[in-house]
């Protein structure tokens, strides 16, 4: 094995990744698996979710994927999806908290429902999974090598910005600073914590504004670096965070969103 394979190696680690059948979950899922990880892929959907660890496994790489349905919109669904991951394993590598859902209205007209909805799934969901597995990842860390748990945030959860998106943004601004509260809690158990802050990416959530080239290419026109999110920048953050390469890192929340977060419209001196 190469230093590089070696550093940014995942094999033999097993992962669960929640929303997995499409989008950014489905990108992290693609990456643990070609790296040789064995990870466990659930959403609401799970002919979805079956279907998509059948493609993962066509691809001849050298992890494995396995689908089946979770729902963490309620305490109940996350009993049952707790109970599942525990029948299939002992341990657990990495958790990634990708499951969310988002909410659209005009300000006059969102509605008081859209609040509890969207943070149940986006922000209860990520602290009740992350305590109920801590068993399984606390017999997966170690000195040498802690176990990792990754939770979507968005870059909208650090930037005021809604697009009337009210309650998914400041979820998501929730679920960064829950990332930096359970890093430091988790940091004796040599668990890491660490969030995405992703930018646009095609999705099924972002598919009214990304489903075509030509909707993506507008909007990417309106990021610094000049395109949208792809497969592989998700890829490289999440094999960062998961392997020896990230084993440093904790409580972080990394923008992967083509300089979004830095992108303001203020002037000084130049015209």
């Amino acid at each position: 094995m190469s230093y590089l394979d070696e550093l940014f190696s995942v094999a033999g680690k097993t992962a669960l990744v929640t929303g997995a059948a499409t989008g950014i979950g489905r990108m992290a899922a693609t990456a643990l698996v070609k790296a040789g990880a064995s990870v466990m892929i659930a959403s609401r959907k799970g002919e979805d979710c079956i279907k998509v660890a059948g493609e993962l496994n066509g691809l001849g790489a050298s992890g494995r994927a396995e689908g089946f349905a979770g729902d963490v919109s309620s305490e109940a669904g996350i009993a049952a999806l707790v109970a599942e991951v525990k029948a299939r394993t002992d341990h657990l590598n990495i958790l990634v908290n990708n499951a969310g859902v988002s909410w659209g209205a005009p300000l006059e007209s969102f509605p008081y429902s859209a609040w509890a909805k969207v943070f149940g799934v986006n922000v209860t969901a990520v602290f009740h999974l992350t305590r109920e597995l801590l068993p399984l990842l606390d017999a997966a860390a170690s000195d040498a090598d802690p176990a990792r748990v990754i939770n979507l945030g968005s870059v909208m959860g650090t930037q005021p910005l809604a697009d009337d998106a009210y309650s998914y943004t400041a979820s998501k601004a929730a679920v960064h600073h829950l990332t930096r509260t359970l890093a430091l809690e988790f940091a004796a158990r040599r668990i890491t914590v660490n969030a995405f802050a992703p930018g646009p990416f095609q999705s099924r959530m972002t598919a009214f504004a990304t489903g075509t080239q030509e909707q993506a290419a507008h909007v990417g026109n309106h990021v610094p670096i000049g395109r949208i999110g792809a497969p592989d920048d998700i890829a490289g953050a999440t094999l960062y965070l998961c392997s020896r390469a990230g084993s440093y890192v904790t409580g972080a929340i990394l923008p992967i969103d083509g300089g979004q977060s830095v992108q303001h419209g203020l002037t000084l001196f130049k015209e």
